[in-house]
C-alpha cells in the first residue's frame, strides 16, 4: 500500500478508495478519483505490478468468500447503486485495499466490507520511520510530497507533476519546486570532493 502511495503520488483517501477496475496493468496506469471527484490517470511503477498481481489474487479469495456468504456488495460512488443495485457485488468494483473484517456503515446500516481505515496505512508508516531511525515526521502524505519533489529533482516538468498530482492550480505543484531547489542541480561543496 505505501508503495502504490509514493509511486503513484496518491492522496492517502485515493489510496485506500482504489478499486480492481481502476488498475491496468497493460499500459501500467491507476485511474484515480480525486478531490472533488475529479479523474485523472497516474502511473503504476514496474516495480509494484508483481507484488500488486499478488495482492489481487488474495483479495479474490476474500471476496469470494464475501459472496459465498451473500454478503452485501461494496459501497459504490455516487447513485450508482441505485442505478446498478448488484454492481456492488461485481469483482471490478471491490476495493484494493479491503478491510479484513465487515462493518455497519453508518449511514445505510447496511454490514459490509469496507476499504481499509486510513488511520491503518499512518500507524505502519509511523512505526516503520520510528524502526528506521528517522527523526522528522512522517505521515501518508509525506509520501506524496517525496513523489512530487523527486519527480522535480529528476527533471520532470512541472505540467506533468501536475496533471500527475491531480492539482488543478500550478500554483499548488510550484510548491516542490522550492523544495526540490534547495540543492540546484545536485551542486557539492568542494569539501565533499576532497575525500577526507
Amino acid at each position: 500500500m505505501a508503495q502504490i502511495h509514493y509511486g503513484c503520488g496518491l492522496r492517502l483517501k485515493e489510496c485506500i478508495k482504489l478499486r480492481v477496475k481502476d488498475i491496468d496493468f497493460e499500459r501500467k496506469r491507476i485511474r484515480v478519483f480525486g478531490k472533488g471527484d475529479k479523474e485523472r490517470e497516474t502511473l503504476l511503477p514496474e516495480t509494484t505490478v508483481d507484488p500488486l498481481r499478488h495482492h489481487i489474487c488474495d483479495i479474490k479469495k476474500l471476496y469470494e468468500i464475501d459472496r459465498e456468504q451473500n454478503t452485501p456488495g461494496v459501497e459504490l460512488p455516487f447513485a450508482l447503486e441505485r442505478k446498478y443495485p448488484n454492481a456492488g457485488k461485481e469483482w471490478g468494483w471491490q476495493w484494493i485495499f479491503p478491510s479484513n473484517r465487515l462493518s455497519t456503515d453508518p449511514r445505510t446500516k447496511i454490514i459490509r466490507r469496507h476499504h481499509i481505515h486510513p488511520s491503518a496505512l499512518q500507524k505502519h508508516l509511523k512505526r516503520a520511520a520510528q524502526r528506521s531511525g528517522i527523526t522528522k515526521r512522517v505521515s501518508a502524505h509525506t509520501l506524496r510530497h517525496s513523489f512530487a519533489t523527486h519527480l522535480i529533482e529528476n527533471g520532470y516538468d512541472i505540467r506533468t507533476v501536475q496533471d500527475l498530482l491531480g492539482h488543478s492550480s500550478l500554483k499548488t505543484t510550484m510548491i516542490y519546486t522550492h523544495v526540490a531547489s534547495k540543492n540546484k542541480m545536485g551542486v557539492k561543496s568542494p569539501l565533499d570532493h576532497l575525500g577526507g
